[in-house]
């Protein structure tokens, strides 16, 4: 392996340091370190923190490699500063045997830019009917701990509590998607004031929050660890709030889009902008900052969704919901919440607090010494502009076309080796 020099690095916005990078871990950090044919990458004026991990990514293999792979999301993830990615099951086979967690696994290993770690389907194919094989995806090569039919709501109470108590003999974590479909059925957009003006049949607040609250009362009642994916309403956070408070074994998160975009985005009739749960109201996004910065939401997750061309670029009513978020969730979190939460707020929500979630225990490590060297460079004055035609995802279905946005990921490296340098992927 390569030995590498990060001269001038600050550490989470700290002082300035040198860090020795040697066998895959960061070996020294000091000043004025050196090391005979080491390889040096001036970091002046960038911030380093831990390689970013992703709790949820929709990477389409096997299946629908028109629209991404294992590779292809790797190094969109890469580019955006991730280290580490959550793969969701809704593939094509289903993730839920042991059999298809163990493929995604080895594309990832393959693909060598981030660690794929992948996500189990609760139920038979995202069925909702029958409970998938947990305990043989958590025995498999994949070493399975996280088990979501997102996408689809595990609607019956009766198997979610299943659910949470199988996994709660390996300390496994039911990752729900809220929604009562029968709350939801031909919704388009969410219910509210736009919706009517629109003349669109309106997905209601409700159908999520009545999921969360009945779910964290399973995951009380069970002593088992509940994580709500892509929280999207001011009345959510008053539950999770509620949820915490009582010492409910509950984590969640919000995407980058929900904490920037509304449903006044929808006025506009491009499918770009249509996705589950749906854009929300000013007050609700209001509400979700707020609750990131407080920590009752614990996490951002990317919910990064890609697809191919016929899927979105056609009627609103049609087009499939979903948003790419890889390469731009990071600048998205410093223009919204940055100030806020500031390099160590951010580090937490976007590394440390995921990476325990999954127990992905080489990562969510801020860089010391003897630390696995699993890191990003962030230029922190760097603007940019969003090209969809310049992401490296197979798909082009960013909300954020055009958009100029803070921060630019200069550098990533993975077990000690770059998988991006001077902003560029490297493999």
């Amino acid at each position: 392996m390569t030995t590498y020099v990060i001269k001038g690095a600050r550490i989470l916005g700290g002082q300035k340091k040198d860090l020795l990078i040697r066998d895959g871990v960061v070996a020294e950090i000091g000043t004025g370190l050196s090391a005979a044919g080491a390889q040096v990458v001036d970091a002046d004026g960038l911030v380093a923190l831990p390689g970013l991990v992703d709790l949820h990514t929709h990477l389409r293999e096997p299946g629908r490699e028109d629209a991404e792979t294992v590779e292809t999301g790797s190094r969109s993830a890469a580019l955006g500063g991730y280290t580490a990615v959550c793969a969701m099951a809704n593939t094509s086979p289903v993730a839920d045997t042991a059999g298809v967690v163990e493929q995604v696994w080895r594309l990832g290993r393959e693909a060598g830019l981030v660690d794929v770690q992948p996500i189990g389907a609760v139920t038979v194919g995202l069925a909702g009917e029958q409970l998938a094989e947990l305990g043989a995806m958590a025995d498999s090569a994949a070493r399975v701990r996280i088990f979501s039919d997102d996408g689809n709501c595990v609607a019956d109470p009766r198997l979610m509590r299943r659910a949470l108590e199988y996994v709660k003999a390996f300390d496994g974590v039911v990752a729900q998607h809220a929604e009562e479909p029968r709350l939801t059925s031909g919704a388009q957009m969410h219910e509210g004031e736009v919706a009517a003006r629109l003349g669109m049949t309106g997905w209601p607040a409700v159908a999520e929050e009545s999921i969360i609250a009945r779910d964290v009362l399973l995951a009380e009642h069970v002593g088992a660890r509940l994580h709500v994916c892509h929280v999207s309403t001011a009345g959510s956070v008053e539950i999770l709030r509620w949820a915490k408070g009582r010492g409910i074994r509950v984590t969640a998160e919000v995407t980058p889009h929900h904490l920037l975009l509304t449903d006044e985005r929808a006025t506009s009739y491009d499918p770009v902008f249509k996705v589950n749960p749906p854009l929300r109201t000013a007050t609700d996004v209001a509400a979700l900052r707020a609750a990131l910065v407080e920590g009752v939401i614990d996490i951002v997750a990317t919910d990064h969704a890609p697809h191919a061309v016929e899927d979105k670029e056609c009627e609103w009513a049609y087009a499939r919901p979903g948003m790419l978020g890889l390469e731009t969730a990071l600048s998205i979190v410093l223009d919204v919440v940055g100030d806020e939460l500031g390099w160590d707020g951010i580090a937490e929500r976007m590394s440390r607090t995921p990476a325990r979630i999954a127990g992905l225990t080489g990562h969510g490590l801020e860089p010391a010494a003897g630390a696995p060297a699993n890191l990003t460079l962030v230029d922190p004055a760097a603007r940019w502009t969003v090209d969809p035609a310049g992401l490296a995802s197979r798909s082009r279905n960013t909300p954020y076309a055009a958009m100029t946005l803070p921060g630019r990921v200069v550098a990533t490296f993975l077990h000690g080796e770059p998988t991006v340098l001077d902003g560029k992927a490297v493999k």
